[in-house]
């Protein structure tokens, strides 16, 4: 004990000692040698270079450099100090996956302005908002920024800095959904469970499948794997396996454009995409500086009237196009030149085919591309989406893509009735960044089934084979002229049907002069005539003078000074008939939405009730035609099924569009300087609105409407593939599809409780067609006729039909006026007398007709 002792305190006394003797002499600085002290000061450690960090990684070298692992894939980037703080523009592509998600090939997803900065040991990742003006003159600029959260969507440490910039890591950027949620979020509903969703991102099945980086631009192109093992839906033909999905997306970060560019105002009277910005400074009830979406053309010459431009619109069309379609569709884009006259530039438009040994890869934002495609489920037919720089409007690129089975307008029978399989995107929720303009265009689906109505035309009067071909090409034009118009920046003019009338729509000396409709933008009705010698042009294959004027407006230069004095002369003209616009938000398809029976899709000429009539008639007299025309040896009877689709098909279309005439407003869009000689609002006639009620009482909802399909009824077989017989059995649904064509067309709207509202505040300014005349109306022509007689089966169906609809409406719940609960109350009672009154001695008509009154009944009772 004592040794230990004494070997403590021997210890002490060395240790106090060196401890002492490491102490500088009083008043030495700290860290200072002592006298004649020579030890060497250890060297600090060196830091770590880029090359160091970066060693044996590919180096990808443009706006932004990037460094790959090799070996393990992972990804770092090079941010320079001289980009900290500046704006960049962040666009999303998706590449390939389920189409049923839309993340099919091409489709322009999420745009927005980004930043980056440093805060502290992080580079942070922002988005901008720019939905804002503020007037800098204006000291209410100074609150630009106040309640406007930021958005950080990506931090991280950066691992090494050195003079120039930062490298930090970014494979949690872009292996992740922080940039643009590719999982859409499935609205909660009893079905949610059975309807197809990715499941959750597994980032360990996730990779980088192409990195490129330009001078203005780098896109990482990655192919995230989503797991959803419990999932109880199939996902579509075009998925492997739902439980094991993956997506390819395009990242890109684009350099914001340094130009002269200047931003070109919104104006109702025509139809752009935009940008939108509200003025925080202004004081006008309509405090907006939206933007529309147009390319940055600049003259060669400026003095010039029609100049070249500096850099024109290129489109290459993508080396997978059919040999046979390729000089079609160049035609198709060159057709644009004429309203690029207009505006001042000549060749602005040019078309270059792709080589088949490019290098260059389409999704590439440099070049602009038509693509051809065929997937195994597509939920369009033609897409032309654009992206543009949101701070203003410049569209910097854009694609169109083509599927195989509308281009070619190829007859895919189990699928030309409904078109395909589409998911309203709306019905889909994509949080963060949100995809711009992401309104469907389902034209091509529309197009097709109209192509196939003129098809099924042709063959059942032995057209020859060259006036089908003929048809076709018009189709293709009007195609890719269409979608070419949304890469231009124009969205739709679903009123541009209504430029001729009846009689002009077959003089080609007309048609071929300025065209069969007022603009390429409309979703219009084939024009085939039931008389083939007077058939003319099937679509318009040209530019329309609606079309050449929003060019005009969207892209003739003008100086500063004079821009706004330019744009109010040509937007003047917008009184001209020819130049009549009304786009989506106007137009007519869901029942009881919009007012303006004009703007509306698969009609024609300004008489469209009339049009409608004739093409009843058209189809009632092909009916007889079908099962002789396409019963054919050595197949089954789905062609017959299908082309019988596709008259019914242009039923529905022409009930849509009559019965939008009922409780219909015309709208003017005109300035008050304009003089227009036409109010804001006027309602539709009452011998228009008596007119449209008369051809759906006649070709809908009379007991003999569908007489001539019973001669079809007994061929509409099913075309058997293995066991795919529907649950309810193969037999084709005759009374549903009638019954809904009668009450999903005309009826759903008719008595939508928001068009009878619209129908009792227009009797304010004009209206003469009251709620109560309307379903007096109703009442004869879906009762009268048969009432002292049998109803044959599509009577009775749609008789119990409207009888539930008028009794539904004296429901306390219902979300109906006053006015019409009381014209609904007075119509069955009226009609409960009629029915009391009726006889007959057929049973099924009377226990048909004691329904009907034990319906009322029920109704009277429960009111």
């Amino acid at each position: 004990m004592r040794r230990l002792l004494l070997a403590a305190s021997a210890c002490a006394v060395f240790v106090g000692t060196t401890l002492y003797a490491q102490q500088p002499p009083t008043g030495m600085p700290a860290g200072a040698r002592p006298p004649g002290d020579t030890t060497k000061t250890p060297a600090a450690p060196k830091k770590p270079t880029v090359a160091e960090k970066t060693k044996g990684n590919k180096k990808i070298e443009g706006m932004f450099t990037l460094y790959q692992d090799t070996v393990t894939g992972s990804l770092q980037m090079y941010v320079r100090k001289d980009q900290l703080d500046k704006e960049f523009i962040y666009q999303s592509f998706s590449i390939n996956g389920p189409t049923a998600l839309f993340l099919h090939q091409s489709m322009h997803r999420s745009t927005a302005v980004f930043k980056m900065k440093r805060a502290f040991d992080k580079i942070e990742f922002s988005q901008v908002n720019t939905g804002f003006f503020y007037d800098k003159n204006n000291p209410v600029s100074k609150t630009a920024d106040v309640d406007k959260p930021e958005a950080v969507f990506y931090n991280d440490k950066f691992s090494i800095e050195d003079s120039l910039g930062y490298l930090i890591s970014v494979d949690q950027l872009f292996l992740s959904e922080k940039l643009d949620p590719v999982k859409p979020v499935i609205p909660p509903s009893p079905l949610a469970m059975f309807t197809f969703n990715l499941g959750g991102l597994n980032p360990t099945k996730s990779k980088y499948a192409n990195i490129r980086s330009f001078p203005n631009n780098t896109d990482v192109v990655v192919d995230l794997s989503y797991d959803n093992p419990s999932t109880l839906a199939n996902g579509g033909p075009d998925v492997t396996d739902p439980r094991y999905v993956r997506v390819r997306m395009q990242h890109s970060f684009i350099e914001m454009p340094k130009n002269d560019f200047r931003s070109r105002r919104d104006d109702q009277r025509v139809g752009y995409f935009l940008d939108q910005r509200n003025n925080q400074t202004s004081t006008s009830p309509v405090p907006y500086k939206d933007m529309i979406n147009r390319w940055n053309l600049v003259k060669k010459d400026p003095s010039a009237v029609i100049s070249e431009p500096v850099e024109p619109i290129v489109f290459w069309i993508e080396n997978t196009t059919p040999h046979e379609y390729r000089q079609t569709i160049m035609e198709a884009g060159l057709k644009w030149n004429e309203a690029f006259e207009k505006a001042g530039f000549k060749n602005a438009v040019q078309m270059k085919i792709m080589p088949d040994d490019a290098t260059w890869d389409p999704a590439d934002i440099r070049y602009n591309v038509i693509r051809w495609v065929s997937s195994a489920n597509p939920p369009y037919g033609a897409i032309g989406p654009s992206f543009t720089n949101p701070r203003t409007g410049q569209i910097l690129g854009a694609d169109i893509t083509v599927e195989w089975f509308s281009g070619s307008a190829t007859p895919i029978f189990d699928e030309l009735y409904n078109g395909p399989s589409m998911q309203n995107a709306t019905d889909l929720q994509f949080p963060g960044m949100q995809m711009k303009n992401h309104t469907a265009c389902t034209l091509a689906g529309e197009l097709k089934a109209q192509f196939m109505t003129g098809h099924t035309t042709l063959e059942a009067m032995d057209a020859p084979e060259g006036e089908i071909k003929e048809m076709h090409k018009q189709f293709l034009i009007y195609l890719i002229m269409h979608e070419m118009g949304h890469t231009l920046g124009l969205n739709h003019n679903m009123k541009a049907s209504q430029m001729l009338s009846p009689a002009e729509i077959n003089n080609t000396a007309i048609t071929r002069s300025i065209g069969l409709i007022g603009s390429v933008m409309d979703y219009p009705a084939i024009n085939v005539s039931s008389d083939r010698s007077k058939q003319g042009d099937y679509y318009t294959t040209k530019a329309g003078p609606y079309d050449l004027w929003a060019i005009e407006y969207g892209y003739t230069p003008f100086s500063e000074a004079q821009e706004e004095a330019g744009l109010t002369k040509i937007l003047s003209r917008s009184t001209d008939p020819k130049l009549a616009f009304g786009n989506d938000g106007d137009d007519m398809r869901a029942p009881g939405k919009a007012i303006d029976p004009r703007v509306n899709v698969n009609d024609l000429t300004n008489d469209a009730v009339a049009y409608a009539e004739d093409r009843f008639k058209l189809v009632n007299n092909l009916m007889g035609k079908l099962v002789q025309k396409y019963t054919k040896p050595g197949q089954s009877y789905v062609e017959v099924r299908a082309r019988y689709g596709v008259l019914n098909g242009q039923r529905n279309s022409m009930i849509n569009a009559v019965s939008r005439y009922v409780g219909g407003v015309y709208i003017d869009r005109s300035n008050p300087e304009q003089n227009s000689g036409n109010k804001p609002y006027t309602p539709v006639p009452l011998a228009t609105q008596k007119k449209a009620m008369e051809v759906l009482n006649k070709y809908v909802f009379a007991p003999n409407a569908f007489d001539a399909d019973a001669q079809v009824y007994p061929y509409l077989a099913f075309q058997r593939r293995g066991f795919n017989q529907p649950g309810n059995g193969e037999d084709f649904k005759i009374t549903n599809n009638v019954l809904g064509l009668q009450a999903g067309g005309a009826l759903a709207h008719i008595l939508s409780p928001i068009t009878l509202q619209r129908i009792t505040n227009t009797r304010l300014y004009g209206n003469q067609y009251s709620v109560a005349d309307v379903m007096g109306d109703l009442v004869k022509g879906i009762f009268d006729a048969d009432i002292n007689g049998n109803v044959n089966v599509h009577r009775q169906y749609l008789q119990t039909t409207f009888v539930k609809g008028a009794a539904s409406l004296l429901n306390p719940q219902a979300p109906i006026d006053d006015v019409s609960k009381a014209a609904a109350l007075y119509t069955i009672r009226k009609l409960r007398t009629k029915l009391a009154a009726a006889v007959s001695t057929n049973e099924e008509t009377k226990a048909h007709r004691s329904n009907l009154i034990f319906l009322i009944d029920k109704a009277l009772k429960t009111d």
